[in-house]
Parts: structure tokens; C-alpha cells; sequence
């Protein structure tokens, strides 16, 4: 497992954001050397949780529960072979490409190292929007990349560190549930049935989808 490359975005401005200036900066491209990893601060405050990346609407994005995206190289040469077209590195504004690791099949409240010092915790899966749609130019891509159910994982910064490509990845703990990514992606869009199951992984759990989880499984004891 390992980690193929850091990828950074700088605001930007296009049409296709609902942000209140129309910046975003999903646009993320390799960076060159060792980045730093830190805990950005709460959702609403802090942004990226790596020096020199760039969360414009920190209404939905950034915070310390969605600190650093992953995605697997794995799961973009899929798309590449069905969309037809290269996708590079940070293509979709994911800040750590990596290969080896089924990120989707990754359980909520697993640990990665990444390099000598950062270790991270998988805490959910990514919702498409509207600026992700945009920024791919494919037609109906939310609804597509939905319905394929590999959204690739946020996650939060346990230690701090530095990391750059070609750093080595390593699973370090891996809960005893079976509350997976694409799981949690599921139950949240498309089949909400599931939500009651979420509730196995706890805390480690992102809080909305905790709290969506703990709301329908009451509702459905009343």
C-alpha cells in the first residue's frame, strides 16, 4: 500500500459552485515534497487539514471529521475505462491518491499511518454535489458516481505528520464491526433502511451520519 501522491487545491473561480463567491477549490494537483498534516479545527471553521490546500465552502466541506479525502487509484482507472479519459492524480479533488488500499471497503474508525508519523481515521464516505459534477463535466455524474457506491473516504488527523508521495501505508488498527465506507455511503443516499447499522461503529462514526443514524432507528422504535 502506498501512497502515490499529495494533492493540493487553490481557490478558484467557475460557474458551477454554490458557494456564496463562486470559488472552489476542488481543482487539486500533485504536490511537489513533503506536505504537513494537521487537525484543521471544527466543521464551519477550520478547512483542510493540509498546509497549502484550499476548502472554500466550509459549510459542508473541511472541519476536523472530514480533515484529508482519499481515493483509490484503483477505483479512477475504473472510471477512466468507463468515462474514456485519463484521470489524473487529484482528479477528483481527493487529497491523497493511493493504491494497494480499498478505501471504500475501509471500516469506519480504521486507522492508516501514512509515512513515519501521520495516522488517520476513516470517519465517512464523500457525497457528490454540484461542484463535483461541474468540475468533471460529465452528465448526470452524481446520480452515476452514487450508484456506483465507491466514494472513496474522508477522514480525521489522530497524529499529526508530514507525508509525500511515494510514502508507504499502513493499517494500524481495524475495528471488529463491519460498518465499511461504501455502507455508510449507502445508507445515507440510497437505501436509508440501512442507517440502524451505522450505529455499530460509535463515535468513530461522522457525527451527521451518527445522528441521522440514532434519528431513524428511534423513529422507527416509536
Amino acid at each position: 500500500m502506498e501512497l502515490l501522491s499529495v494533492n493540493l487545491g487553490r481557490a478558484k473561480t467557475v460557474p458551477y459552485t454554490d458557494h456564496p463567491e463562486g470559488v472552489t477549490g476542488i481543482d487539486k494537483q500533485p504536490a511537489d515534497g513533503a506536505v504537513r498534516v494537521t487537525a484543521p479545527g471544527p466543521q464551519g471553521v477550520g478547512a483542510s487539514g493540509l498546509a497549502g490546500d484550499t476548502v472554500c465552502d466550509t459549510r459542508h466541506h473541511g472541519g476536523d471529521d472530514q480533515a484529508v479525502y482519499a481515493m483509490a487509484r484503483e477505483d479512477l482507472d475504473d472510471w477512466e475505462r468507463e468515462l474514456g479519459r485519463p484521470l489524473p492524480n487529484g482528479a477528483f479533488g481527493e487529497n491523497l491518491t493511493l493504491t494497494g488500499l480499498d478505501v471504500s471497503g475501509a471500516r469506519i474508525g480504521e486507522r492508516w499511518r501514512v509515512g513515519p508519523d501521520l495516522v488517520l481515521e476513516v470517519t465517512c464516505g464523500r457525497i457528490p454535489c454540484r461542484t463535483f459534477q461541474g468540475h468533471l463535466g460529465e452528465k448526470r455524474w452524481v446520480k452515476r458516481f452514487t450508484e456506483r457506491g465507491a466514494p472513496g473516504a474522508y477522514l480525521r488527523v489522530i497524529e499529526p505528520g508530514s507525508i509525500r508521495a511515494g510514502d508507504p501505508v499502513e493499517i494500524v488498527h481495524r475495528p471488529g464491526h463491519e460498518v465499511t465506507v461504501a455502507l455508510q455511503f449507502r445508507a445515507v443516499t440510497t437505501e436509508r433502511e440501512l442507517l440502524p447499522r451505522l450505529l455499530a461503529a460509535g463515535g468513530a462514526l461522522h457525527p451527521e451520519s451518527l445522528a441521522a443514524a440514532r434519528k431513524y432507528t428511534a423513529a422507527q422504535g416509536a
